[in-house]
């Protein structure tokens, strides 16, 4: 399964928690252990929200990760559509 999330990861760049668990057909628990290895490796990371953190977003829609290739700088992750805040000016 880590080499179907890293596929699914090179096409996309960016992904929700929630998508990559449909994808994978696994709780997001268990994807959360997969993007862990991902991340030990330097190949993943998670992308922080313009908006900030917060209690009242669904972590598995407001959870986004990015692929990281060589030399690929951070992107800022765009808003959750479900998101509560007004994102920080």
């Amino acid at each position: 399964m880590l080499w179907t999330l890293r596929s699914f990861m090179q096409e996309r760049s960016t992904a929700t928690l929630a998508e990559i668990s449909l994808h994978l057909g696994a709780e997001p628990e268990a994807v959360r252990g997969m993007i862990a290895v991902w991340e030990r490796k330097g190949r993943m990371t998670k992308v922080p929200l313009p908006c900030g953190s917060c209690t009242q977003c669904d972590t598995a829609t407001s959870e986004i990760y990015q692929w990281l290739r060589e030399s690929a700088p951070l992107s800022i992750a765009p808003t959750p559509a479900d998101c509560h805040l007004e994102p920080d000016s």
